[in-house]
């Protein structure tokens, strides 16, 4: 078996960055099961918050986060990624990621619910491409090892008995005793929190160490054993749950099944954010008009020539994107169309095309001129914000397990995450990670597993024949869409609980893939059934009010 210190999953930013990281303390494995710059990350247009601006400061960044999660942001996460976001941008410069500027001084735009400018650019639209393949040009260019089309497909942990009895190479450096401070969650939550004060220190965890992972090289379908000390997992969200949707092929939420099934917990995944600005052309695969259209300016109209947004909230097209995607859906449906209008052929032509130039030629390229003609959009989903349960550390409830990344849930994002803290938040929690590894005890146990845990309910058997990808998107997009209600999501948890039960054990990527879907469309599904408010990106019409009583979390974990 090959022995590693670090092996990360996953290849966008977060992956990246954390293994460039850990390769000044060991010996590092990125598994990737696509190619190295096949991610989610590379698609991201809006940019990365960081409060860097003259008249900006870590405080209203840390109350813009606040603001727009819903009452339920993680406050100590969103403190640490606010004040972190200044050091991370200048590692990002030092690693070579050209961000625009302007009278060289790095440019800044502003994006919807943000107070002031503070978004930063790298070719335009193009920043998360260009993060991307300037820390995957470095990782190859390193001594970190690379398996790309290598899918993992499970977590190995040690026996309970053996806990304790971690690997260590040669090359492993002695852990310091000193371990850094983190407070833990004070907020209330359905089914986990994280522990008070008051409870007992280092619980049993739930399962042992982690000691390994099983990878599927989808060219030789062989599967092989890898064995670590320190697994993270940086495999993205889970965007293909959707029929309409911003993400690529990738985007199937292989690390949050993955996590799940090794006993790991799994929060706030009834939050998945609808971004309200796809392309929407017939024939034309989803792509993603960013935030920042809006923020230099762009108007949203209905098919009549009509301005809305104004009717449904004073910030207008600035409104948090939960907001502007369900009016644009009310819109749609008052006017029998499938699609709203984007303007920005009122602002500077040459202007628009040097700020979106990706945006610019690939509507060229559909034959829209977007200075001339507005751009037709609909909402997609577009962000996974709720995911595997972690702590300001990246620590998970099973000890050597770390998450980072959209895959990740520190509840920095609460229940609508505001625009262009991701790029920012894979980079801070990614940088953590590392940290915790080189700092913490031997010993430590990871994140606080929680009593009050609850699992999926039981897979209910049925003469079903296995759904298809294609069939899984479009229940999601159905009955668990933007607008929900009690009895479509009834109907789609007895859906996906059959599918579950009916699905053989899979022997390649496409089948691994769907299985983790279905994983992901469940916990999804159950989250929003057991919710009976409406919070953020969580709408459901049989509840349309937020309720006290519900700000809180919802965590999964199997066999709780």
């Amino acid at each position: 078996m090959e022995r590693y210190d670090y092996i990360i999953v996953g290849s966008g930013i977060a992956g990246l960055y954390a293994a460039l990281l850990a390769r000044e303390h060991g010996s590092v494995l990125v598994l990737t099961k696509g190619s190295i710059d096949d991610c989610n990350t590379r698609w991201a247009q809006g940019g990365i918050a960081a409060p860097i601006g003259a008249e900006d400061s870590a405080q209203r960044h840390l109350d813009d986060t606040i603001a727009a999660g819903a009452g339920l942001v993680d406050p100590e996460a969103a403190r640490v990624l606010a004040e972190e976001a200044a050091d991370r941008i200048d590692d990002l410069v030092r690693f070579g990621v050209p961000f625009d500027t302007l009278h060289g001084e790095i440019a800044l735009a502003r994006e919807g619910a943000h107070s002031l400018p503070r978004i930063l650019h790298a070719g335009g639209d193009s920043t998360g491409a260009h993060m991307e393949l300037t820390l995957s040009s470095l990782a190859q260019q390193s001594n970190i090892t690379v398996l790309e089309f290598t899918l993992a497909t499970e977590i190995l942990l040690q026996p309970r008995a053996a806990v304790g009895a971690t690997f260590r190479s040669p090359t492993s450096p002695a852990h310091p005793e000193r371990s850094p401070h983190h407070s833990e969650r004070s907020e209330e939550s359905v089914g986990a929190t994280f522990r008070s004060p008051a409870s007992p220190a280092h619980p049993e965890p739930v399962e042992g160490r982690v000691r390994g992972v099983r990878a599927l090289d989808e060219r030789s379908g062989r599967s092989t054993d890898y064995a670590c000390r320190h697994l993270v997992l940086a495999t993205g969200g889970a965007g293909q749950l959707y029929r309409v949707t911003t993400n690529p092929d990738v985007a199937t939420g292989n690390g949050i099944a993955l996590a799940y099934r090794a006993g790991a917990e799994i929060m706030d995944m009834e939050f998945f954010q609808f971004h309200p600005t796809a392309l929407k052309l017939p024939g034309v695969q989803p792509f993603l008009i960013s935030e920042a259209v809006r923020g230099e300016g762009g108007l949203l109209i209905d098919v009549n020539g009509a301005r809305f947004m104004p009717e449904y909230d004073d910030r207008a097209e600035l409104a948090p994107r939960d907001i502007v995607a369900r009016a644009i859906l009310d819109r749609m449906q008052k006017t029998g169309a499938d699609h709203v209008l984007l303007d920005v052929t009122g602002l500077d032509q040459a202007r628009v095309i040097a700020r979106f130039p990706q945006i610019y030629r690939f509507c060229l390229d559909q034959g829209l001129d977007i200075t001339r003609r507005p751009i037709p959009v609909s909402p997609a989903a577009h962000y996974t914000m709720g995911g595997i349960r972690t702590n300001v550390w990246g620590e998970t409830n099973i000890p050597g397990l770390y998450a980072c990344g959209e895959c990740a849930c520190t509840a920095v994002h609460g229940a609508n995450r505001l625009a262009s803290n991701s790029l920012l938040e894979t980079v801070i929690f990614a940088k953590r990670v590392v940290q915790r590894t080189i700092e913490a005890p031997p010993d430590s146990v990871g994140a606080e597993p929680t009593a009050d845990a609850i699992d999926l309910s039981e897979a209910a058997p049925a003469e079903t024949p296995s759904p298809s990808r294609q069939a899984v998107q479009s229940l999601m997009w159905d009955q668990v869409g933007i607008v929900r209600d009690g009895d479509s999501l009834s109907r789609a948890k007895a859906t996906l609980s059959a599918w579950h039960a009916a699905l053989p054990k899979p022997t390649d990527r496409p089948a691994h893939e769907l299985t983790d879907l279905v994983a992901c469309g469940r916990l999804v599904t159950e989250a929003a059934l057991i919710r009976e408010e409406s919070r953020g990106a969580h709408f459901r019409s049989d509840f349309p009010q937020p309720h006290e009583e519900w700000r809180r979390h919802i965590v999964f974990r199997k066999g709780a």
